[in-house]
């Protein structure tokens, strides 16, 4: 069960419009490494999690994400302004003003529309998280892209409240890794030396490789 309060997650303000950013910004409501892919895919995996504490983890981490989808969709709604005007982003999806009238849509930058096949989802603990370590360190590059490309005070503010965030889930979800690492596909395999053995296919090769030595242990974030 879920409720919606009124309050956003964290302020949202914008100095001025600037619909060009609101076209970039839109990457992170409906793009592949946005945060209704996040909120989706934790949700998704939760379902058959038996361990409680991850359960819950997966549940509120996919909670949270909407509260920042809610937040980046609040903020793509104060930089469109009030005006329907296409010249104004000369660059990048105009769906917002040709069919959408100014609402956000569920689409990335360039206007394509978010999909189903974004959510990752085995049924392997281990792997799942390993998936979800890999896709809060990208929505983390993508914000500081857009944090890279934007003056606004404001703004600046959403975005880096956000990336934050993804640090704090990437974190919470590589101390789950650690408590479930010798389970599910990693206790099925590496069991053999072929688990172990690293080949060296590049030559020549240099006289330091740190990689090139026959004791590859198993992944570990602790």
């Amino acid at each position: 069960m879920f409720k919606h309060e009124k309050q956003l997650f964290h302020p949202v303000e914008v100095e001025k419009p600037n619909p060009q950013y609101a076209a970039l910004m839109q990457e992170q409501l409906g793009g592949a490494n946005g945060e209704l892919k996040a909120a989706l895919q934790y949700m998704s995996q939760s379902f058959r999690i038996k361990d409680p504490d991850i359960k819950d983890l997966f549940l509120d981490i996919a909670a949270e994400e909407l509260g920042h989808m809610e937040m980046v969709a609040e903020t793509i709604n104060l930089l469109n302004g009030h005006d329907v005007d296409a010249q104004s982003v000369p660059v990048g999806e105009i769906e917002t003003h040709v069919l959408l009238g100014l609402n956000p849509g569920l689409i990335n930058a360039s206007g394509y529309s978010w999909t189903g096949d974004y959510v990752s989802v085995t049924g392997d603990l281990c792997a799942d998280l390993l998936s979800n370590i890999a896709s809060e360190q990208r929505a983390k590059v993508v914000y500081e892209y857009l944090y890279r490309q934007i003056d606004d005070k404001k703004v600046k503010e959403t975005i880096d409240f956000l990336l934050n965030r993804e640090e704090a889930h990437n974190a919470l979800f590589r101390e789950a890794f650690n408590k479930v690492q010798e389970t599910g596909s990693n206790r099925d395999f590496g069991t053999t030396k072929a688990a172990k053995m690293y080949f060296s296919m590049s030559e020549p090769s240099p006289s330091d490789n740190s990689f090139s030595h026959t004791n590859v242990t198993p992944p570990s974030f602790s």
